[in-house]
């Protein structure tokens, strides 16, 4: 038993290591990229066909084999077409992840702007959706966005959340010391633990944050309630001064 322990050390290398771990990485994407897309229910599809296929040709049915055989050429082609839109999304996220961005840091004085703001719209139960860079940048996660390239204020803010501001349906993209976008569309997260009473607003505040390394905070226009998304979990039911702690303490701001 030892000697054959030994005879597998000698051939299993650290190339073989890289290999498997390699190749568990992809299929973990792969599973992963089904899981937040419609492919689920396809892929369960194409494993029952593929059961199918494999007892016609354990029973010899010729026929039936030669149409499966054919479906199977015509089928790569068609789930090409059909996850088109996703495999785009997915390959840009992951170049854009694989990217090496500098963003400056965020400041102290900028927290407590964005805190303000959030205490401003809690009060007066105005929706709001604030998300703010790390180390990543969310471009290629949002869509829709309009260029702003403002120093971060408390006016600008409430202004672009004002009810009446074309602006005010979508997030704002905070980057260093100014707001890069506004009315930008985030991802949705497809999350089963983020209770029905929470709309699109969470949602996307918890999709940006589960794609992307950024924070993002969010008030609820129908109870004013202040959360923080950060990581795909949801810090809910935060006061002005919980919500600057966890930003100070998340962006790890020096000075604070």
């Amino acid at each position: 038993m030892v000697n054959i322990n030994l005879e597998f050390l000698k051939i299993f290398s650290w190339k073989d290591l890289i290999d498997i771990i390699a190749v568990s990485l992809f299929f973990y994407g792969v599973l992963y990229f089904l899981r937040i897309t419609k492919g689920l229910q396809i892929f369960r599809g194409v494993v029952l066909l593929a059961g199918f296929w494999f007892f016609a040709e354990l029973l010899h049915l010729r026929t039936l084999s030669w149409v499966f055989e054919k479906l199977w050429t015509v089928g790569l082609f068609s789930l090409v077409v059909i996850f088109q839109p996703e495999i785009r999304k997915a390959l840009s996220r992951l170049g854009q992840r694989a990217g090496v961005s500098v963003i400056k840091p965020v400041g102290e004085r900028v927290v407590d702007r964005v805190v303000r703001v959030c205490s401003f719209l809690s009060e007066r139960q105005i929706g709001g959706l604030i998300v703010i860079e790390r180390a990543q940048s969310v471009e290629g996660l949002v869509e829709g966005c309009v260029l702003m390239d403002s120093l971060v204020s408390v006016e600008l803010l409430v202004t672009i959340f004002n009810p009446l501001s074309p602006l005010h349906d979508g997030a704002v993209v905070v980057r260093g010391d100014r707001v890069v976008y506004a009315s930008c569309i985030l991802p949705l997260s497809k999350s089963s633990e983020l209770p029905k009473k929470y709309g699109t607003r969470h949602r996307a505040a918890l999709g940006i944050s589960e794609e992307s390394d950024a924070l993002c905070v969010v008030v609820s226009e129908e109870t004013g309630e202040i959360s923080l998304a950060m990581g795909g979990k949801l810090q809910r039911n935060l006061d002005p001064e919980m919500l600057r702690a966890l930003l100070l303490k998340e962006l790890r701001v020096e000075n604070a």
